[in-house]
């Protein structure tokens, strides 16, 4: 049971994937939903959107960055090794559809959670445009796989060292001038979601955004990912992880994202301390 039955280190070994045994998560997880992991005893419940599913093999994917005590424990498991306990799926899963032309812009490991969603929406009959962003080439992920489910494929770099010197913003500014998308799809960081969503506004294009970075039970009995969203009090686990990128209220969300930063940061100076 969460057997890791595969690992790569991606974006210089920052971003870790995990191909991992779970049979029935795999056959009845849809896009857009997620799953918790711990990796022993007494570790920290994580909750990880699903970068693809297998039901073939019974193995799911999940992509994570190493930012803190937990997701470097996570990186000390191996190939053979297991977690200790593996929850899904959970979530409200993405509304698919044919919409028409759809335009999807991810970022960081939000083109992780982006990918199923992008590839849905393709075998649905959309038309789609993928923006990917990274801060330098080296820390993209998932090209190949995003490529494979688009019709029109953009990549923009901070530095200028791949594709479009500049921000998502920049490319999607120029999509929508030039053509006329119904659906948008932005995934990744919090201000990177934010100005998405107030640029697809402007242009009355329906939007949707994923609120899993601010998830941390999972569950809903926390509380911690509370989020205002149309005035309305929200529960990213439950009620999402996705909400239309219009209404959620993004300077509340990016504070309540920061609360813990200080004591996120102890943690994980203790536990670099004890495997040093």
């Amino acid at each position: 049971m969460a057997k890791i039955v595969h690992r790569e280190e991606m974006a210089q070994g920052t971003i870790i994937l995990n191909e991992i045994e779970a049979l029935r998560i795999s056959r009845k997880a849809k896009p857009g939903q997620f799953v918790i992991l711990q990796a022993d005893e007494t570790g920290e419940r994580i909750p990880l959107t699903m970068a693809d599913t297998n039901p073939d093999k019974g193995t799911i994917t999940i992509i994570y960055m190493v930012v803190g005590k937990s997701t470097a424990r996570f990186k000390q498991l191996q190939v053979g090794d297991e977690y200790f306990a593996l929850i899904g799926p959970l979530g409200a899963p993405t509304h698919i559809e044919n919409f028409g032309k759809v335009v999807c812009v991810g970022g960081g490991t939000g083109i992780a959670v982006l990918h199923p969603i992008t590839r849905a929406l393709k075998q649905a009959g959309n038309e789609v445009t993928t923006i990917l962003g990274a801060r330098t080439y080296d820390l993209l992920i998932m090209e190949e796989k995003m490529r494979a489910v688009s019709d029109h494929f953009h990549i923009c770099t901070d530095d200028g060292s791949h594709g479009h010197h500049g921000f998502v913003t920049d490319v999607l500014k120029d999509v929508l001038e030039k053509d006329d998308i119904n659906l948008a799809v932005a995934i990744g960081p919090i201000p990177m979601m934010k100005f998405c969503s107030l640029i697809t506004k402007e242009k009355n294009v329906k939007t949707f955004v994923s609120l899993n970075p601010i998830m941390v039970d999972g569950t809903g009995m926390c509380g911690c990912c509370r989020v205002s969203v149309g005035g309305a009090t929200k529960f990213a686990c439950v009620d999402g992880p996705e909400f239309d990128g219009h209404k959620v209220d993004f300077d509340e969300l990016a504070k309540r994202l920061a609360s813990y930063l200080d004591e996120e940061k102890a943690s994980m100076k203790t536990f670099e301390n004890s495997n040093a």
